[in-house]
C-alpha cells in the first residue's frame, strides 16, 4: 500500500525507499529507536534487555526482550531486509531458551539494562509496578511467550511458518515497517501483518476450535499394537495398517484373489484396494494417484502402500492397499482369519 500527502489541489505519493538506502542500521539506529519507543511495535510491553545472551554455549542475542501486561515475556526480532531472513526459527529458539526464566532471574536482568542505559530506577519495583502488583506471584508470571517480528517485509516461506505455529497455538506476529522519503524527510509506516487486527479475535476463535478438534481426535486415537502370527512367523507390535498389509499381503502370495478378500471384509472396510490397469511400478502409481487428485494436500499415494514391494499384480492389474484403518480393522483381520483357517491366523493386542 502506497503513502500520500495531501496537498491543497493535488495529492502526492511519496516514495517508498529501503533501510539501508536512508543509512539506517539495524542495531544501531532502527533497534535503539524502537526500545525507547517500543509501544510503536508492542503496545502495552516493556522492555527489561537489549541483545540479550544470559545463557551458556550459545552466542545467540535477543534483539529485545519485554514483558506485557499479563506478565508474559516478550521477543522481540528486529530486521531492515526485505524478506525477513529466518527470524521466525531464530525467535522460537530465543522462546524457549527463555521459558524457564523466573520473576527473581528477570529482575536481575531489568536491573543490568536499567544500569546500561543510565537509569536510577529499581528493577523490582519498575516490574511490580508495570504489571499492577503488590508482590511477585510466580504462578502468573511467565506462562507463556509472545514472539513479535518486526522488519521492511516478510517472505512467502516465513509468513507460511508463521500461520502454521499460530494454527497451533504459539502467540506470533509480524510488523512491517515500511520507510519513504519526502522533502528530506524519512516516515515509516508500521503495519501489523499477522495476524491482521481486522480479523484477530476471528483467528483466535478458529484456533481454538482447531485446537479443540485436534485434542478430541487424540482422544479417540486408537494406538493399539498387535502380536501378529500367520503360517507360524511370528511379528510382534504391529500398528492396524501394518497387521493388514501382512494379512492381505500372505493371503494373496498364497493365491487368494484381491476380490475375494474385498468381499470378505466388505462389512468393515469398503475400498481397501486401488485398482489400475496393466502392471504398474511404483513411479507409475505415484503419477497415476496424482492425476486422480491434484489438489490434494497430502498426495494419496502417501494413504497407501504404493512402494515397489508392497505392490500386488493380478491378471494385469495392479492392486494397492490403503494403509487408512481404523477401529475395525481388527474385525477385518478377524474375518480374514476365520475364512482362511488354513493360513493360521492369530491377532492378539498388545497389553499397555
Amino acid at each position: 500500500m502506497a503513502i500520500y500527502k495531501l496537498l491543497q489541489n493535488e495529492i502526492v505519493p511519496m516514495e517508498r525507499t529501503t533501510f539501508g538506502l536512508q543509512g539506517i542500521r539495524e542495531r544501531q539506529d532502527l533497534q535503539n529507536l524502537l526500545k525507547q519507543q517500543i509501544e510503536i511495535i508492542a503496545p502495552d510491553v516493556l522492555v527489561v534487555a537489549e541483545e540479550f545472551a544470559d545463557w551458556e554455549d550459545s552466542k545467540r542475542r535477543i534483539d529485545l526482550l519485554g514483558i506485557d501486561k499479563e506478565a508474559n515475556l516478550v521477543v522481540i526480532e528486529l530486521k531492515r531486509t526485505e524478506d525477513g531472513g529466518h527470524m521466525e526459527l531464530q525467535a522460537i529458539r530465543y522462546a524457549a531458551m527463555i521459558s524457564t526464566l523466573t520473576f527473581e532471574k528477570l529482575v536481575a536482568i531489568y536491573s543490568r539494562y536499567l544500569e546500561d542505559i543510565g537509569s536510577t530506577d529499581d528493577a523490582s519495583d519498575n516490574l511490580l509496578g508495570f504489571l499492577e502488583w503488590s508482590e511477585p506471584d510466580e504462578d502468573q508470571f511467565a506462562q507463556k511467550v509472545r514472539i513479535i517480528l518486526a522488519s521492511a517485509e516478510f517472505s512467502r516461506e516465513l509468513t507460511t511458518s508463521v500461520m502454521w505455529l499460530i494454527d497451533f497455538g504459539i502467540d506470533i506476529r509480524c510488523v512491517r515497517m515500511h520507510p519513504y522519503v519526502h522533502d528530506g524527510e524519512t516516515f515509516l509506516d508500521v503495519q501489523t501483518v499477522i495476524p491482521l487486527p481486522e480479523v484477530a479475535d476471528y483467528q483466535v476463535r478458529i484456533r481454538e476450535k482447531k485446537q479443540k478438534e485436534r485434542e478430541a481426535r487424540e482422544g479417540t486415537r486408537d494406538t493399539t499394537r498387535f502380536n501378529l502370527v500367520i503360517s507360524g512367523t511370528r511379528m510382534d507390535g504391529q500398528s492396524k495398517r501394518w497387521v493388514m498389509f501382512h494379512v492381505i499381503s500372505a493371503l494373496i502370495r498364497n493365491g487368494i484373489h484381491p476380490d475375494e478378500i474385498v468381499e470378505t471384509i466388505r462389512e468393515f472396510k469398503k475400498r481397501p484396494f486401488e485398482v489400475f490397469e496393466g502392471t504398474l511400478g511404483e513411479e507409475a502409481v505415484y503419477d497415476a494417484f496424482s492425476k486422480m487428485d491434484s489438489s490434494a494436500k497430502l498426495h494419496l499415494a502417501k494413504r497407501f502402500f504404493s512402494e515397489e514391494s508392497q505392490l500386488f499384480h493380478v491378471d494385469n492389474r495392479t492392486y494397492v492397499l490403503t494403509n487408512q484403518w481404523g477401529l475395525r480393522s481388527f474385525q477385518s483381520a478377524t474375518a480374514l482369519s476365520k475364512r482362511y483357517a488354513d493360513m493360521q491366523i492369530r491377532l492378539e493386542p498388545v497389553d499397555d
